[in-house]
């Protein structure tokens, strides 16, 4: 054999100790636009703060959002006699196991304070920063101008936009600071000075729709709202909204000297303008606060080095893969990882859980499901990257666990019932799904365990002791013992993950057994690994808690249902009983050859073209698991799991774009295919792709 053929095999046998080209192969997918999308806006931010701009690096023809983890507003609550707060609401009762349960639901006989607590409170878009156009401003279109491009650098976090006006030509550059609710604008254009280029502030009024999307807010509602300027000398200005008793402030800094004026009649639009002659550079900082604060020291260079550090630091930390480029299925699946990791962390890694459509509109109100909270943030452990997550992980069931404890006290169970569509406070908004799904409740054993193999402490242990503790006192009091079968039951009434199915006649349905199994499993092992005691009645429903349902060979949704694979609905929605040995660990309680013929049934009869988001992921983990290598990439690029010109994944046929547990999801699966989990080292990929990898660690 040739010595170079022997050396170019020993390489590719070192491959996966090969230090790969991290900023090489980020930068070959930065996105670039020579038009506005009118639904998804290239984005800079930091997880808790996102500012979307249209093709001029602004806001300026399309309103995209400026969204941030503390901007929540509250419409005022109906007048209605005999009522006068939240406090007044009941819910409704559910016949449950012999007994009357109130679930918090809608009721018929106060919808106006039931329909309240559903939309409020909702996320609010701070504000629309555009260009203005001189005197000419409001007849510029975005036709009218040429030469446009605009090149999003992932590896600094920089959106660089150029078009021509007037003839002349226009850059910004666009950048988020990493610490601050803060936007960076740096400025080039000889209509600086001339007075044909400036800015405008302008800020809508709330919009109480479920689905506020692509552009949130009203822009025509100017006497509902209020707002105010005080302008500090010539180099800086603070913006007040009024809405409702919600305030906040908007602060702008500029150099140079410039006025800026506002309202504008019949509106809450403030136009700024430079005047220094000769003046071809325009740096600008806005930030938006909750307080009234003093200027900012931070200036648009500083936040420029800040972003680059960060977003640098992000890039070169934690695990990353390197698929072959020469093949076309490869190379779209890289180009979603990449985009999907920046998108992330602009969108899904704030103090609080994302919610679905992350910072860039307002889905469900702009509240967070915490159902989706494992699709959303478990990739960060697997990624190396759990510093993320720990921003809202396990903080947010810390939070949440006094108004838990009360949720399940009031419904006559012990420990903590975690609610489903959530605020930042907590409260979880009545509905019959909300208040009957129940697999968001061992999400915590799931974050718990993946943190433990990535490495613990005792302080760890600690930390996650009483949340793990008060979840799995309400799942063993949530079982409820069948004397005639002599095992605990799961429901009824309850909705299973798919959520599309009778809650009276829902019973022991197979994914949430086996996830009721995990995490019963877990908490027992967190009392052990600190040395303390299992309590007994863990151990008896663990034991005895009623088998994986089985129909014709396969696993249907839930015990009894016979008629899955022939009613169309049933096979419509979420597929979750794959999630058994997928998104779960493999266990002794699941028979690889009936869940293979499940796989294989799913895969004939399923409506794919009504699935959206995580499933995909999810088959894909379960395929990787039954070792389909194959399978488990064509699910990853299904035509129905879509992702646009920058990355954003597509919401489907019944959510909103973006629909980022799409992308957390896309992660997740990356990761177990690439890094395996316990007894399994990974790498299952198809024949003849050859990955490289840095940093993964072994799953569950």
């Amino acid at each position: 054999m040739r010595f170079d053929l022997i050396l170019a095999t020993l390489a590719w046998l070192d491959l996966s100790h090969a230090k790969i080209d991290r900023q090489n192969i980020v930068s070959q997918y930065n996105p670039i636009r020579t038009f506005s999308s009118n639904s998804t806006p290239l984005q800079v931010g930091n997880g808790d703060f996102a500012f979307g701009v249209d093709v001029t690096g602004l806001q300026t023809f399309n309103p995209f959002a400026t969204l941030s983890s503390w901007g929540w507003h509250n419409f005022s609550l109906p007048v209605v006699t005999g009522q006068s707060s939240i406090a007044d609401f009941n819910g409704l009762n559910w016949w449950t196991h012999g007994r009357l349960v109130n679930y918090n639901q809608p009721n018929p006989a106060i919808p106006l304070i039931s329909n309240w607590l559903i939309q409020n409170p909702q996320r609010i878009n701070l504000g629309r920063v555009g260009f203005s156009f001189g005197e000419a401003s409001g007849s510029i279109l975005e036709s009218n101008l040429t030469g446009k491009t605009q090149t999003l650098d992932l590896y600094t976090g920089t959106i660089t936009s150029t078009f021509k006006v007037y003839g002349s030509k226009v850059t910004v550059k666009t950048i988020a600071d990493p610490d601050s609710d803060t936007v960076s604008l740096q400025i080039e254009s000889d209509l600086i000075a001339a007075a044909k280029l400036g800015l405008f502030f302008d800020y809508p009024y709330s919009d109480v729709l479920k689905f506020d999307y692509p552009f949130v807010g009203v822009w025509n509602n100017a006497s509902l709202h209020s707002t105010s300027m005080q302008q500090g000398g010539k180099s800086w200005a603070r913006i007040q909204h009024d809405i409702g008793t919600t305030t906040y402030y908007t602060h702008v800094n500029w150099t140079g000297q410039a006025l800026i004026n506002g309202p504008l009649p019949n509106s809450h639009r403030y136009l700024l303008q430079q005047n220094t002659l000769g003046t071809s550079t325009w740096d600008i900082t806005i930030n938006f606060s909750p307080s009234p604060l003093a200027p900012l020291s931070k200036d648009s260079k500083s936040i420029v080095q800040s972003s680059k550090r960060w977003w640098e630091s992000y890039w070169k930390t934690g695990a990353f893969i390197s698929l072959p480029s020469s093949i076309p299925a490869a190379k779209e699946l890289q180009r979603r990882i990449i985009t999907s990791q920046y998108l992330l962390a602009v969108n899904c890694a704030g103090k609080d859980p994302p919610q679905e459509s992350g910072l860039v509109n307002n889905g469900w109100y702009g509240k967070f499901h915490m159902e989706m909270v494992v699709w959303h943030l478990g990739h960060w452990v697997r990624w190396g990257k759990s510093s993320l997550m720990s921003r809202s992980i396990p903080g947010v069931y810390q939070r949440f666990l006094s108004s838990s404890l009360a949720r399940a006290r009031d419904q006559g169970y012990k420990g903590a019932k975690w609610g489903k569509m959530s605020d930042s406070t907590g409260r979880s908004a009545p509905g019959e799904i909300n208040s009957l799904l129940i697999w968001q409740q061992v999400h915590p054993m799931y974050f718990a365990e993946m943190l433990y193999r990535e490495g613990t402490s005792r302080s760890t242990l600690m930390r996650w002791d009483e949340i793990l503790t008060r979840t799995a006192e309400y799942m063993v009091s949530y079982a409820w013992w069948n004397s005639s079968t002599g095992v605990f039951d799961l429901g009824p009434p309850m909705y299973p993950v798919s959520e599309n199915t009778n809650p009276n006649s829902t019973i022991n349905p197979a994914f949430e057994l086996a996830y009721w199994r995990f995490g019963l499993g877990v908490a027992s092992l967190w009392k052990t690994r600190q040395g303390l005691p299992v309590p007994e009645a863990w151990t008896h429903v663990l034991k005895n808690l009623a088998p994986l349902p089985v129909i014709n060979g396969t696993y249907p949704i839930y015990e009894g249902l016979d008629s899955m694979w022939k009613d169309p609905v049933t096979v419509t929605d979420h597929p979750a009983m794959l999630g058994i040995s997928g998104l779960l660990p493999p266990s002794r309680h699941v028979n690889l050859t009936i869940l293979a013929d499940t796989a294989k049934r799913v895969g004939e009869v399923w409506n794919f073209k009504n699935l959206f988001g995580w499933d995909f992921p999810m088959l894909a983990m379960n395929a990787v698991r039954l070792g389909w290598r194959q399978k488990a990439v064509d699910y990853l690029l299904d035509q129905n799991f879509a992702f646009d010109d920058a990355g954003y994944p597509i919401g489907g046929p019944r959510v909103p774009t973006p629909y980022f547990p799409g992308s957390g999801g896309l992660l997740l699966a990356i990761a177990m295919i690439e890094g395996g989990w316990e007894g399994d080292e990974g790498g299952k990929w198809p024949e003849g792709w050859r990955v490289e990898s840095e940093g993964f660690g072994v799953g569950m």
